[in-house]
């Protein structure tokens, strides 16, 4: 999803049952996001750790814990890529970096474009970075 989307869920938002929650998108259109059995232990667990009642899905850590922002969400990501050694690290990568990963698995493009909300496909073809490898691959099981 992106970070403008996350940063806008509150608790009730969470579908924890089918993984899944409802974001507001771009053009206040709705859509699904689905997340991994992972995802939803760790949600559990930072949850069950919160003591506020603010209907944020993730707040800020000192009292009186308000709403994260997008500049809140940066400035972490920023500095968790720099203690690991990545210079430019942003919510954007992983947004891109998922939709690269599940068209090397074989997603069809049209189901990548439906996980990131894209109105044309051409918006989804930017994001994805093809390897090489998997074009030779697809030309041999397709073409010969």
């Amino acid at each position: 999803m992106r970070v403008g989307e996350l940063v806008l869920l509150n608790r009730e938002d969470i579908d924890f049952n089918e993984r899944e929650c409802i974001v507001l998108g771009k053009g206040d259109k709705e859509r699904i996001v689905y997340f991994d059995a992972r995802t939803k232990l760790h949600l559990q667990e930072y949850l069950k750790s919160r003591s506020d009642t603010n209907p944020a899905l993730f707040v800020g850590l000192r009292a009186p814990n308000e709403r994260l922002e997008i500049g809140g969400v940066e400035v972490r990501i920023r500095k968790l890529g720099r203690s690991i050694g990545i210079k430019k690290c942003h919510p954007h990568k992983f947004r891109r970096t998922m939709a690269t990963v599940a068209i090397d698995k074989g997603m069809p493009i049209e189901q990548v474009q439906k996980l990131l909300g894209h109105e044309k496909i051409d918006t989804t073809l930017h994001y994805a970075m093809v390897k090489q490898s998997n074009v030779k691959n697809a030309h041999r099981k397709y073409i010969g």
